[in-house]
């Protein structure tokens, strides 16, 4: 085949994929894959999951169906061979749960997959079905064209990342290794994603770094009484007083590696360089993206939820709350001897943790993300980037693979995307679905 046929070829395949990645998006969407964290619950992400194997199924790919001792909590894995087997295979992964939606806030309801206004609406629009139906729209046009990467390509589809991924990745990895067997380097959420600053300059953030989680439940007891009486004893009183003590202390700032790199690039890119010495003068220009950048420049460890008593007029004998902390890479020990200390010895302390995740931003397959985003915008730049949340490249870390935030949209620069994670009305533009389709193609042929 003489090379203009093969970038014929590679155009149609591309064109297929682009022009069903809506339908995808907004069927993803429809199916409620929610995920309330509550480990009594059946899981929800079977449908998705089943989704997602008979589209690859269609196309001639071999699948496999799994889930773990919590049912209904679906995973689909696929591979597709590769030109050099030699090569370490790229692992694709997106998750198929959603966190929950209150349907009486939206302007939509959250599972109709709308789409109107040049956006797909719904819950999981950008968080993350909008990547698992880029990666299902190429991984089908490369099976259906015949295209063989440079490189096996290992494509994931996983339950539970939103609770943890304890039913999803983190369970494949420790009880079915054997189908990463290979895998080098992964790509999935968060980043891939532009930003627009000063002067209109655009640049793409690929997550080379998250912060780690712990997720603890606090618990104080005392003395059970009728409310109209003197209590020294009160679990809700103690409890309240530790939420505040923790809502008052600010962790140290800590300027890692990660968050170096991105402010000194966004420095470059703006004209403004940037001082080492006040990183939070430098996070406060980044207008909408301040929320997100700023959570990475220390620990934070916000309270989530608070639970106690059952009548007003009962002192109750305890009291709970569930507090979401992130701690720095590095800063793991040190995170859980401060909280320990500020709540005091009257609280009770356990916890579910995930560790930090932190890479370089170097290597063939940043390269080749370089030359997939600006073959799609020309004098865009990257740059690397710490999220404040986690992802489930925190599993997939186990087994030694290099994780990179990738999932190309080339976003509107008035849209407020950070925002949208989690939040009501979430949507995701059709252009950035399209963008994102034709980058991921271009990456995963050239990778």
């Amino acid at each position: 085949m003489s090379p203009s046929a093969e970038r014929t070829a590679a155009d149609l395949s591309v064109d297929a994929a682009v022009a069903e990645v809506v339908t995808l998006t907004s069927e993803l969407i429809a199916i409620d894959t929610t995920n309330t964290g509550d480990p009594s619950s059946l899981g929800t992400e079977r449908a998705a999951a089943e989704y997602v194997a008979e589209k690859l199924a269609e196309v001639g790919y071999d699948t496999t169906y799994l889930e773990s001792d919590a049912p209904g909590r679906g995973n689909v894995i696929a591979r597709l061979p590769g030109a050099d087997a030699s090569r370490g295979a790229l692992l694709v992964h997106g998750h198929l749960d959603v966190v929950p939606a209150d349907a009486a806030e939206w302007s939509v309801h959250p599972f109709s997959g709308e789409v109107r206004d040049g956006y797909v609406w719904g819950r999981g629009a950008v968080d993350m079905k909008d990547m698992v139906a880029m990666t299902l729209a190429v991984a089908r046009a490369f099976k259906r064209d015949g295209i063989v990467p440079p490189r096996d390509l290992i494509f994931a589809f996983v339950s539970d990342e939103e609770a943890g991924g304890f039913h999803g990745a983190r369970w494949l990895v420790d009880n079915h290794p054997d189908l990463f067997e290979g895998a080098t380097e992964a790509i999935s959420e968060v980043g891939g994603f532009s930003i627009t600053l000063t002067g209109g300059v655009r640049a793409y953030l690929i997550e080379t770094a998250e912060k780690g989680a712990m997720w603890l439940r606090l618990k104080v007891t005392g003395t059970a009484g009728h409310g109209s009486m003197l209590h020294t004893d009160n679990p809700v009183a103690k409890l309240a007083a530790a939420i505040a003590r923790l809502e008052q202390h600010r962790f140290p700032l800590v300027l890692t590696d990660p968050v170096r790199d991105f402010l000194h690039g966004v420095g470059e890119l703006t004209g403004v360089p940037f001082d080492e010495s006040d990183p939070e003068a430098a996070v406060a220009r980044l207008g909408n993206l301040s929320r997100l950048i700023g959570a990475t420049l220390r620990d934070t460890a916000n309270v989530t939820m608070f639970n106690a008593g059952y009548k007003a007029n009962v002192v109750p004998s305890v009291a709970h709350a569930t507090v979401d902390g992130r701690m720095l890479p590095g800063r793991e020990a040190a995170f859980e001897a401060a909280l320990t200390d500020i709540l005091g010895p009257d609280v009770e302390l356990d916890w579910d943790s995930l560790p930090p995740v932190q890479t370089t931003f170097d290597g063939t397959l940043v390269d080749a993300m370089t030359t997939a985003i600006t073959a799609e915008d020309p004098g865009a730049q990257l740059l690397p980037y710490m999220l404040s949340a986690g992802t489930d490249a925190k599993s997939f870390q186990r087994l030694g693979i290099r994780n990179f935030g990738f999932a190309p949209l080339k976003l509107p620069p008035d849209l407020d995307f950070t925002a949208l994670f989690h939040g009501v009305d979430e949507r995701v533009p059709i252009d950035a679905l399209h963008f994102g389709t034709r980058t991921l193609h271009r990456l995963l042929r050239d990778c």
